[in-house]
């Protein structure tokens, strides 16, 4: 990963994190790297939630969904979040504010949300 990548990352993250902030979420925060494996995704606060942040010019869904399964797991191993979903916040080219950034999901995941909704 190069230096100007990884601060495009580091923006994208913090964008993210000023968002759920400003969104009611006080207590989210950027998660320090964990490497060799134990990455536990890259925001942290919500309970029993790994985000993992994209902020990348080729999109490559499948295995960023992989990452995050994987980052589930070893939040749940690791954590007494009991983190059991999760969630890609993907960057929008061109586009700074988390807002303009899209969500993506598994379909269990989804829908699991319109069952707590009420749907």
């Amino acid at each position: 990963m190069t230096n100007r990548s990884r601060q495009t990352g580091t923006r994208w993250e913090s964008a993210i994190v000023d968002y759920l902030r400003a969104n009611g979420r006080p207590f989210v925060e950027r998660r320090t790297l964990g490497g060799g494996g134990n990455d536990r995704g890259d925001i942290t606060g919500l309970p029993a939630v790994v985000i993992e942040a994209k902020a990348c010019k080729a999109v490559s869904i499948g295995a960023w969904l992989k990452e995050l399964d994987a980052e589930i797991a070893n939040d749940l191993a690791r954590s007494k979040d009991d983190a059991t979903t999760g969630a890609l916040w993907v960057k929008t080219r061109g586009k700074t504010s988390a807002r303009d950034g899209y969500i993506v999901m598994r379909p269990d995941v989804y829908l699991a949300l319109l069952r707590e909704a009420g749907y």
